[in-house]
């Protein structure tokens, strides 16, 4: 076998496992018990708990973010994010956030919110208008 050639298969071996390795190591969705297990940064995907209030107090500390909420898992777990409240996020449908556990607090370092959408198949926005005389 030529020189050449022995260098082009470990050339294509060496791109392979690189390409495995991006792969496998990808980050995908997980629940607060793997991001208790991993001390990694994770995407964690789950729904507000509305049953328990969100802690938010801009004058005391405008950087400081706190609720419960429950993962894919319906695992529930408090939530920590360094930053200001997202608006809006009582309506969101479902959170994912970008961060790791520290004990059992997970300490967000982003919130991506999916809040519903205004165009409802069944329901239809009625706006009437009052004549003037």
């Amino acid at each position: 076998m030529k020189k050449s050639s022995i260098i082009l298969i470990v050339i294509i071996a060496v791109a392979i496992s690189m390409i495995l390795v991006i792969y496998t190591d990808s980050s995908t969705y997980s629940t607060f018990t793997e991001a208790k297990e991993k001390n990694t940064e994770l995407y964690v995907v789950g729904v507000l708990n509305k049953g328990k209030t969100l802690h938010y107090d801009p004058v005391r500390d405008a950087n400081h973010f706190s609720f419960y909420m429950y993962d894919n898992d319906s695992v529930e777990c408090q939530v920590v994010f360094n930053g200001s409240k997202p608006q809006d996020i009582e309506r969101s449908e479902q959170i994912v956030l970008t961060g790791k556990m520290d004990g059992n607090i997970f300490h967000a370092s982003k919130i991506l919110m999916k809040c519903p959408s205004k165009y409802n198949k069944d329901q239809v926005e009625v706006i009437e208008k009052t004549a003037s005389l």
